[in-house]
């Protein structure tokens, strides 16, 4: 679960949202929204969440550091669309999505983050390293390695911070952009400026990390701390337990306590990272504006941290839409209205 503070006013008490209902372009808010192309002639169409439970059988590539474990569907000369998950979660939160998109003709890619699933480091001497940088530039390699020259990118959580990293430092490989929660580039300068008490709490869990209780604790109850936190970050999503374990059994990746810890010391400048970043990392403290086609989405109903849609507006100045997905939607909006969200991707591509 995840939301980097950014520089600009983020109000976690009075969260306003904007659009009109789960399928709607809202072309303005308040002045601040960029006009946005027409929504796309192509309608996916309805499923129900959990429709689906499997991928086709998963495919693996060495790309720089890693081994990246990944589920393919679509047209394999079709548009690529990159599917990019967070923390704690795992591809199966695209297990509807990905057929939807590629029945629309896309050629998609879920893969799994380091420290997830079946991604494995080349060389056990490589530092376990979960800084955001590092996690985007694994994007970087992946497309490289399967030789994909422009995809368009989509996430949640870390998945969507992801997103708009590469969108902000690569837009020449980013074609378009659907981002839940928006503009997440943050750094850790703006880590360490201390928020309004109600807003700390709701990072509870970033604390608890930083320390070495918090990490032995992670590590000994992933299955149980992972499923609380699905169950904060998505209060009105129902899911049942076949529908977690799908998903905890990625956490049981050798590295992926390691990663996570290190993600959210990071944050708060109480980790190191990698020297090799430190440029990537100097550029996105400056909060770069992504110009890339970009649609943003919040569910109605997340519990996790997130920013208020006005508070981002302005950091996409190319065409831009944000979309508020009604019916008790939380945190992990692709699993729990895959409709929705295929349908921002066919529309995103179409601006």
């Amino acid at each position: 679960m995840d939301s980097i503070k950014i520089s600009e006013a983020i109000n976690h008490h009075r969260r306003r949202f904007f659009g009109t209902a789960a399928m709607t372009i809202a072309a303005a808010q308040l002045g601040l929204i960029g006009s946005a192309a027409a929504q796309s002639s192509k309608t996916v169409p309805a499923i129900k969440p959990g429709t689906n439970t499997s991928f086709d059988p998963l495919k693996q590539i060495d790309a720089d550091v890693l081994n990246i474990g990944y589920a393919e569907a679509g047209a394999a000369k079709g548009p690529v669309v990159l599917l990019l998950h967070g923390w704690p979660y795992d591809i199966y939160s695209f297990v509807d999505v990905t057929p939807l998109l590629a029945s629309a003709g896309y050629r998609v890619i879920v893969p799994f983050v380091r420290g997830y699933g079946t991604t494995r480091f080349l060389s056990n001497d490589t530092f376990r390293n979960g800084q955001p940088s590092a996690v985007a530039v694994d994007t970087i390699a992946l497309m490289d390695a399967l030789k994909i020259e422009k995809a368009t990118l989509a996430g949640f959580d870390w998945g969507a911070r992801t997103a708009n990293i590469v969108a902000a430092l690569w837009p020449e490989r980013c074609k378009a952009m659907v981002s839940v929660s928006g503009y997440l580039i943050g750094s850790q300068e703006a880590g360490k400026m201390p928020l309004p008490p109600k807003a700390e709490l709701e990072w509870w869990y970033q604390f608890y990390f930083a320390t070495q209780r918090g990490r032995a604790g992670y590590d000994k109850n992933r299955h149980d701390f992972s499923k609380l936190i699905w169950q904060l970050a998505s209060p009105k999503w129902d899911f049942d337990d076949a529908t977690f374990d799908r998903s905890a059994a990625s956490f049981n990746n050798p590295d992926h306590v390691a990663i996570v810890i290190h993600n959210y010391r990071w944050r708060l400048a109480l980790a190191e990272g990698e020297p090799k970043y430190a440029d990537l990392d100097k550029r996105l403290a400056e909060g770069p504006v992504i110009t890339v086609p970009t649609i943003t989405l919040e569910g109605d109903a997340n519990g996790a941290p997130h920013p208020d849609p006005s508070a981002y507006a302005k950091k996409f100045s190319g065409k831009y839409a944000h979309r508020l997905i009604t019916g008790g939607i939380g945190h992990n909006l692709p699993q729990e209205a895959p409709q929705a969200f295929a349908q921002a991707v066919v529309d995103v591509d179409a601006f």
